[in-house]
């Protein structure tokens, strides 16, 4: 069914509307996937406030465009839907890469990261990081070895002290 310039208009406005907000963008092509499959998808990127959507790949070389930001569109191979990430860089693209290592007809493309174009490749190894909790919670546990090992040491002299007089004792 063929859209009507109104209707195109207001999926530009939505694209650069949430061009604009992004901090990481996927490209996946969801060629073959279910319905079903998708919903699934598209309510686990709402719970960390991300967005799937779907679009003619030539509104979207017009909305990032006017964004400032050029990108070959023809190049990207198959049903394209693009993965905006709101309020983290890496989670949505973790979150996109667990769901299709489980289903075999979603499969990312490609992406947009600080702005700059990167491909698939990139994106995956980008989604296999550490998530940033997970990062912040081994920074704490490197600095805090160090402290917890100063304090065995220092029980263990006291501990020590307190065996000798308990053998002076008896």
């Amino acid at each position: 069914m063929a859209q009507t310039k109104e209707q195109k208009n207001k999926i530009l406005e939505n694209l650069k509307e949430k061009i604009g907000l992004q901090k990481v963008v996927l490209f996946v092509d969801l060629a073959g996937l279910k319905v079903k499959d998708l919903s699934i998808l598209r309510k686990k990127l709402t719970q960390i406030e991300s967005k799937l959507m779907v679009a003619k790949k030539t509104l979207a070389k017009i909305a990032f465009k006017d964004k400032g930001i050029e990108i070959d569109t023809k190049k990207l191979q198959g049903e394209i839907g693009f993965v905006f990430g709101f309020k983290d860089e890496i989670l949505p693209a973790k979150t996109v890469y667990d769901f299709a290592k489980n289903s075999k007809n979603l499969t990312i493309v490609g992406g947009l990261f600080q702005n700059k174009l990167i491909g698939s490749e990139e994106m995956i190894t980008l989604a296999q990081l550490p998530s940033k909790e997970e990062l912040l919670g081994r920074m704490v546990r490197s600095i805090a070895n160090p402290i917890s090992g100063l304090l065995n040491v220092f029980q263990g002299n006291i501990k020590g002290l307190i065996y000798t007089l308990s053998a002076i004792k008896k």
